[in-house]
């Protein structure tokens, strides 16, 4: 069984490098068509042996193995195509902004980028056919799994919606509570399933089920909580022959706070300086719509629960909170102005808080800093939630590029969590990378559905 899984396994990893390699083909075409000719030309005959050639398209594939990665492109399957196809765009268009400038530096001007333009349009193409194809090679390899649901007395309907939204992966064929008794679900998972996912039941009977599930080579699912996540991200510590994990009771270390700031700074005013531009524009632009104030800012919360100040660009009516009641938005709020669907469509509305980063009341990827008002409402049900306020509030961060606008504060919480558990420089900056990607995913940015629950179940224990 493992052997055929290796296998089929192999088979997609080769699949989506194939895919990789047709892209890096074409450039490989171009840049002995235009590319090479062109910096030959400009540079009194500069001529390339193999190996340079070779040098070239390998860095090339190496960018776009490197951005492929990092968005995803190389999850077929796992991912939705539509997911998979954005991601490996997304992957392109950076490659081949980087090679387009190391090869104008090469040519000592910026080359022409028609060429350029050509060749993403090709790709392109390449990608949305080759993904759907192995789209269609991996669900023949790997049909829907038959999900078996466990459950307690929490509701449950949310998760399994979910998991039909992934019909091309999950099929939830069974629902059964914990009260059925462990030895009768151990024998209905062995006769039928080789998937269970289980959904908040006690830890007793979750650590039996998972050791037998282990013991039978069983796939589990399992819904973590709060502790779960914060073991997640401890330390093993081999002090002596018995293993131990630690958890610290500081969220960054010194020397990780001092190369977190230097880094916000340099960034900010990287970024200040190149979307003055845009930041320009759209100040003119709010201003012409309605003659209100260009900025909104806000009491938030950063580490600490200390208060500040949060700037943004104005996307929402005048009077959009004129009873002074603290709401956030809905699907089709009437109180968001054309030019603010398209601001927080593009998150150009946030560009501002490059100041509150430069001024240190933020940080580029943090947990989203909230209103002081909706933190007192999630506390007191789910006291929890002050733990997501140990490190300092950011711009973008891990439950916004791995959750929605409109996740539930209990599941945002664990994804914060997640972060400050693992954090790392690293993780600092694949978070930003894929911080590019979730712009052009609408869905990142719904509003809150009238049916949801945002809050405030007492989901906390």
């Amino acid at each position: 069984m493992n052997r055929k899984n290796t296998f089929k396994r192999l088979i997609v990893l080769a699949l989506s490098f194939i895919g990789l390699l047709f892209e890096s083909a074409v450039y490989g075409w171009l840049w002995f068509e235009k590319f090479y000719p062109s910096i030959n030309n400009s540079n009194r005959g500069l001529k390339f042996y193999i190996n340079g050639h070779v040098l070239i398209i390998a860095i090339y594939l190496v960018l776009l193995l490197f951005f492929a990665s990092t968005y995803g492109g190389l999850k077929i399957g796992y991912l939705k195509p539509m997911d998979v196809i954005i991601s490996l765009i997304v992957s392109t268009l950076i490659a081949d902004t980087i090679t387009y400038l190391q090869l104008s530096l090469m040519n000592n001007w910026l080359l022409d980028a028609v060429p350029f333009l050509m060749l993403l349009v090709i790709q392109v193409v390449i990608i949305i056919v080759w993904s759907l194809i192995c789209d269609k090679i991996y669900h023949r390899i790997y049909p829907p799994r038959k999900v078996l649901l466990i459950h307690a007395d929490r509701p449950y309907e949310d998760i399994v919606n979910k998991l039909n939204s992934r019909e091309d992966r999950f099929i939830v064929t069974r629902c059964i509570h914990i009260n059925e008794g462990i030895e009768n679900i151990e024998k209905i998972i062995e006769d039928e399933f080789h998937t269970i996912l289980l959904w908040d039941i006690d830890t007793p009977s979750r650590n039996k089920l998972l050791k037998f599930c282990y013991s039978k080579s069983i796939r589990v699912y399992m819904m973590p909580k709060i502790p779960d996540v914060l073991v997640k991200g401890a330390e093993t510590v081999h002090l002596f022959d018995t293993p131990l994990l630690l958890t610290r009771e500081s969220a960054l270390s010194v020397e990780q706070r001092i190369a977190k700031r230097i880094f916000d700074i340099i960034l900010s005013v990287i970024l200040i300086i190149l979307a003055s531009p845009f930041m320009l524009i759209t100040a003119i632009a709010i201003k012409l719509y309605d003659r209100g104030p260009v900025l909104y800012k806000q009491i938030r919360c950063t580490a600490g629960a200390k208060e500040f100040k949060i700037l943004k660009f104005r996307s929402m009516s005048v009077d959009a909170e004129k009873d002074g009641v603290a709401r956030l938005a809905s699907k089709n709020d009437s109180r968001i102005t054309p030019v603010g669907k398209f601001i927080r469509a593009t998150r150009i509305d946030e560009l501002p808080q490059l100041f509150n980063i430069f001024i240190g009341e933020m940080s580029f990827i943090g947990p989203r800093p909230e209103r002081p008002e909706i933190i007192a409402q999630y506390v007191e049900k789910m006291p929890e939630f002050v733990f997501r306020m140990k490190m300092k509030a950011g711009l973008a961060g891990y439950a916004q590029v791995y959750g929605k606008y409109n996740t539930t504060p209990y599941d945002k919480l664990k994804l914060d969590l997640t972060y400050i558990e693992n954090y790392s420089i690293w993780l600092d900056i694949k978070l930003m990378l894929l911080t590019l990607k979730i712009i052009v995913k609408p869905e990142s940015t719904e509003g809150v559905d009238t049916t949801q629950t945002t809050a405030m179940k007492d989901e906390s224990k």
